[in-house]
């Protein structure tokens, strides 16, 4: 009898062992090499490219969109209804729980309102979030947001803010340890090399295919190619376009980028519109386009406003590649010889530090001197939000996610917020009128408001926009992913197969 058992008991161990290893080779783990390492995991402070790209699997929104850009609910239940002109009232889905265990409700809702706008905070991100101004708890499943001026946008400035505990806003651990309610939760962060996120078992949509997912950051776009080559990496941003016929896989889809020089036309270097007008016409857009991006990127028409956002101004021109004509207005200007800084980074955008060093190759021959500053990316963000020393010149790549001129109005151009480099008060009182108009009746006025607004920052070369971008990745044989237009990389969309 004795040996019978033991028998048994054998079989069953092995059968179980045999269970343990089938199930482990059913769990999925894939590699994301990322541009840069976050500067923090805060969601609501800095206006940080690494940090959403790991955190837009965490943490989750009132509002959401679809891989094409449709503006649909989130962890709303529904599409919010307008109160009055500056109150919007969401209804809030059932049964979310956050990864610590607090249930998401409108405690949570408010509480990420009030921190984000806090002024205590000084959140970067402000700059998509407009004239929000707090939130009203109704019910546990009910929250009113609150705008200090009418606010057509509101639903898309709420697919930007992300939702965090009302219990753990307060704790200083949120910039290293996230809990958000998105489908993957946060698992380590080794400084310097990765971070790395399991997924979530109680993830109110659905358990992903995916398991695990590994964020290595690798600032080099030829160590993210090799390393996908090598079947180290299942995803790289930023694919060198030369490459893309050379990988397992290559997609593209048109982005949300602009890239763009903001100068600081406060500042004695850039102060004379001659000269800013010769920084635009110094630069053959066209013949970046092609020999950095192969294609993969179109002349911007003389504005930082996206096409197909509202308030694009169709009647704007490119700025032509002149030379000559530049070089004239800089010694018009007496500026021959002066000295413009350059502040960028490297590795966060595809072939950014070519970009900016052609740029400056550009401004060189027309008669300037340039010092190009390269940062770290974390030390370039606190330089050019810095709103009491802004430089010359600082290069970024500006994106859209809210569709709408008012991004680049705050971002770029309204005195005092974002990155705004100047202290333009009729510039400032222009672009606070045109979001102002809210009603249906009033959107060919505030489009005609926009239209105004971008030939003034075209005529007085308050920036140097430079091209329209398509985001490129590069991917493993075993990935299936399709891209989305907003630039966001969602794990739980991806598949693996083996």
């Amino acid at each position: 009898m004795n040996s019978r058992i033991l028998g048994l008991a054998a079989g069953l161990a092995v059968l179980f062992a045999s269970t343990l290893s089938t199930s482990a080779s059913w769990a999925q783990s894939i590699t994301v090499a990322i541009g840069s390492e976050p500067s923090t995991l805060d969601p609501q402070l800095r206006d940080d490219g690494g940090e959403r790209q790991v955190n837009d699997n965490i943490y989750e929104a009132l509002m959401a969109r679809t891989a094409t850009g449709e503006l649909v609910p989130g962890l709303a239940a529904e599409a919010p209804t307008q109160v009055d002109a500056r109150t919007w009232q969401f209804k809030l889905r059932e049964g979310i729980k956050f990864h610590n265990g607090e249930p998401f409700n409108a405690d949570a809702v408010v509480a990420s309102v009030q921190r984000v706008i806090d002024p205590a905070n000084s959140s970067e991100q402000m700059a998509y979030l407009g004239p929000l101004s707090g939130a009203e708890k109704i019910d546990e499943r009910t929250v009113r947001i609150i705008t200090s001026a009418p606010d057509p946008i509101l639903p898309a400035r709420m697919y930007w803010l992300k939702m965090i505990p009302a219990g753990y806003s307060k704790d200083a651990a949120i910039a290293e340890k996230p809990v958000g309610t998105g489908p993957y939760r946060f698992g380590n962060w080794d400084r310097g090399n990765s971070i790395t996120l399991t997924v979530n078992p109680d993830y109110w949509g659905g358990e992903p295919q995916i398991d695990e997912v590994a964020y290595r950051f690798v600032t080099e776009a030829g160590t993210r190619l090799s390393g996908l080559m090598a079947g180290e990496f299942d995803v790289i941003v930023n694919l060198l376009p030369e490459f893309a016929g050379s990988v397992p896989q290559a997609k593209s889809v048109s982005g949300l980028d602009t890239s763009v020089i903001i100068l600081g036309v406060d500042n004695p270097a850039v102060k004379d519109v001659r000269v800013r007008r010769a920084l635009n016409m110094a630069i053959d857009r066209g013949s970046l386009a092609e020999s950095l991006f192969a294609g993969n990127a179109k002349v911007t028409k003389g504005q930082l406003v996206l096409p197909g956002a509202f308030g694009y101004n169709d009647g704007l021109e490119s700025w032509p590649y002149d030379p000559a004509g530049a070089k004239k207005l800089i010694e018009e200007a007496g500026a021959t010889g002066t000295t413009i800084n350059l502040v960028g980074e490297a590795g966060r955008w595809l072939k950014d530090r070519e970009l900016i060093e052609a740029v400056a190759a550009y401004w060189t021959e027309v008669g300037l001197k340039v010092n190009v500053e390269i940062l770290e990316f974390s030390v370039y963000l606190d330089r050019i939000f810095d709103m009491g020393n802004r430089p010359d010149s600082y290069f970024v790549l500006n994106s859209n996610e809210l569709f709408d001129a008012d991004r680049e109005m705050a971002f770029a151009y309204e005195p005092g917020q974002g990155g705004a480099s100047n202290s333009d008060k009729a510039l400032g009182e222009a672009i606070r009128a045109a979001r102002a108009a809210r009603s249906e009746v009033d959107v060919e006025k505030r489009k005609a408001a926009y239209a105004a607004i971008t030939k003034k920052l075209h005529e007085e070369a308050y920036d140097v926009p430079l091209l329209n971008h398509q985001d490129i990745y590069g991917m493993s044989e075993r990935m299936e992913w399709q891209p989305r237009v907003d630039a966001k990389i969602i794990v739980k969309e991806m598949k693996v197969n083996e």
